[in-house]
């Protein structure tokens, strides 16, 4: 078993979850806070914008079974990344999509697949979605963990008013069928 962890952030942690949560190999996902300057933020500091920490998930996975590359596949049909604003219905800076590598071969992988993503003529607007090093990563409040399991109604009507699922199903029509 060769173990490897992914950091992305794409908005709404609650929602970054699912995408990746389904999957041989996938060991899990933590929702949590990362790229910021203050210790052990709290979902209300992050919120807030103070702390510069961005809402993330961690995934911890099984690279023999489930690739980096197929991490990337799924994480841009989870986002908007065009927009360096926020995502969706959340917007400031916890809420911007980044692409958090760990490994040399992590930041090469993800900059061909924001190249590939950057040539393939989906988008109207460049690709402003950054790939920066990861940093500290704290989870989150346990309320948080497995959202759509556990508040499967506050997660579905959140995801419904947030656009998201229109925006992706606009620019990835296949994607209900593949995550």
């Amino acid at each position: 078993m060769k173990k490897e962890k992914a950091i992305f952030a794409g908005g709404c942690f609650w929602c970054m979850v699912k995408p990746f949560d389904q999957w041989e190999g996938i060991e899990s996902v933590i929702s949590g806070y990362t790229g910021g300057h203050a210790a052990n933020p709290t979902y209300e500091q992050v919120k807030s914008g103070d702390t510069g920490h961005k809402e993330a998930v961690e995934i911890t996975y099984d690279a023999d079974i489930f690739s980096y590359d197929q991490l990337l596949d799924i994480y841009w049909q989870q986002i908007d990344p065009t927009d360096d604003e926020g995502q969706f219905q959340d917007r400031g800076e916890s809420y911007r999509a980044v692409i958090f590598y760990t490994t040399e071969e992590q930041k090469a992988a993800a900059e061909r697949s924001k190249q590939k993503l950057s040539e393939s003529g989906l988008f109207k607007k460049p690709i402003v979605t950054p790939i920066l090093p990861a940093s500290a990563f704290y989870p989150a409040e346990n309320d948080h963990q497995n959202f759509y399991k556990t508040h499967k109604d506050e997660y579905e009507a959140d995801r419904k008013q947030s656009g998201r699922d229109e925006f992706l199903k606009e620019h990835w029509p296949e994607h209900e069928a593949k995550y």
